[in-house]
């Protein structure tokens, strides 16, 4: 890990004064050279996903660790989507005169090395070195020994095409060992990394936050809430509560609690639950949702602050908006929550009153990406309310300095 650190360290000096063309050239020789691998992708990626059966992984784990067809399009299509993206670095903002004659301004610059911690989704190597590399960053990444085939074959087409556009191979490392001490050892090298972002289960996140000694950008969990409002469209609110919970399971910015306005509960619930039935999705519900919907399995406490990454739905029916934010601030772990309603005033209010990284009106929670918010790809998705919110892109990994232009100019 220190030889990794130190090749990182070099590298992302070569890497921050990089003309853009020449990272655009390297995002897009990389794009054709997975689209050429797709049967060596997917042939690493089976292997992959035999030995997690084999192993008991969940469900959504095995979903998360699968490359599909649709998957290995979307990284190809997110390399090209950064590579078209505006370069951060560089960029200066705020140029002006200050009473003394000098100009001052604030300069977009690389963070320098970043280290990448995840688990199962091949697909995040790829995400997260082309934006490191966009924004001047070499990166370490270390994913989870249940991928570590198919993150060695990503990273071989990452190389190639770093090689195409002669740039530095360094500039992205996977870690070859699936030993856990790696990840103790990157997390306690700041004087190789400057960031760590921890992409995982809340048990891993906790123990990065923990015990690093390098700063952290993250989030524990993503308990995100869809509330749907006496004024709401009930079609647009049925399709979006549908979508938010069966669109996949195992991802954060799936709904895990659905809140119900009271004057709306008994109609709309009924349709929901055929719905959810239908899709296998079990519902714990609060006392009032008990009572419309008998199938329901009484919810507990705990069930208002689990992310079940499973077709498991926590159902609240609540007075008005004002207990929906109360719950939401409560209960909710900042991540993405969502209102469905044709009052404006009171979207407005949602949007303003609830303290999340992503609020929504009229849209499904699954939209918290950073592919879908034109972002090309994400490095993650932060709750955190310092440097960087929300999903994490480009501006995210770049920082600003201060910059002063004089002409001879002295203080007095």
């Amino acid at each position: 890990m220190q030889r990794l650190g130190q090749q990182a360290r070099e590298a992302a000096t070569n890497v921050a004064r990089a003309e853009s063309g020449i990272k655009n050239n390297a995002l897009l020789a990389t794009a054709e050279i997975l689209d050429a691998s797709r049967a060596e992708l997917v042939q690493a990626n089976r292997q992959d996903l035999g030995n997690g059966k084999a192993n008991g992984l969940t469900d959504a784990m095995l979903d998360r660790l699968e490359l599909t067809p649709d998957r290995i399009d979307t990284m190809i299509e997110g390399l090209r989507q950064v590579a078209a993206l505006p370069d951060p670095v560089g960029s200066i903002d705020n140029m002006r005169y200050v009473p003394s004659g000098i100009q001052i301004g604030q300069m977009r610059v690389p963070l320098g090395v970043i280290g990448i911690i995840y688990e199962s989704r091949p697909n995040v190597t790829v995400e997260a070195a082309s934006l490191c590399l966009k924004s001047g960053n070499a990166t370490i990444l270390r994913g989870g020994s249940e991928a570590i085939h198919s993150n060695r074959a990503i990273a071989r087409c990452l190389q190639d095409g770093l090689r195409t556009a002669g740039l530095p191979l360094e500039a992205v490392q996977v870690v070859e060992t699936t030993d856990r001490a790696a990840v103790g050892e990157m997390i306690t090298m700041p004087e190789y990394v400057d960031v760590i972002v921890p992409r995982g289960g809340k048990g891993l996140i906790e123990r990065i936050s923990r015990d690093a000694r390098v700063t952290v950008i993250k989030h524990l969990d993503g308990i995100c809430h869809v509330y749907i409002d006496e004024k709401a469209d009930l079609a647009k609110a049925e399709a979006i509560a549908v979508n938010a919970k069966t669109h996949r399971y195992g991802t954060c910015n799936t709904m895990e609690t659905l809140l119900v306005h009271s004057g709306i509960a008994g109609e709309i619930l009924p349709k929901l639950a055929d719905v959810y039935g239908e899709k296998g999705v079990e519902l714990r519900g609060c006392e009032k949702t008990c009572s419309i919907l008998s199938q329901t399995v009484p919810a507990t406490e705990e069930d208002w602050s689990t992310e079940y990454l499973a077709p498991v739905l926590a159902v609240k029916v609540v007075e008005d908006m004002d207990e929906a934010i109360r719950h939401i601030n409560r209960y909710g772990s900042h991540h993405t929550d969502a209102i469905v309603t044709e009052d404006y005033t009171l979207s407005r209010r949602f949007l303003r009153e609830v303290d999340s990284s992503s609020v929504m009106v009229n849209a499904s929670t699954r939209f918290a990406d950073g592919f879908e918010y034109g972002l090309g790809a994400e490095i993650g998705i932060s709750t955190d309310k310092i440097h960087a919110r929300g999903p994490v892109g480009l501006e995210g990994l770049t920082s600003q300095k201060y910059i002063v232009l004089g002409d001879g100019h002295i203080r007095t």
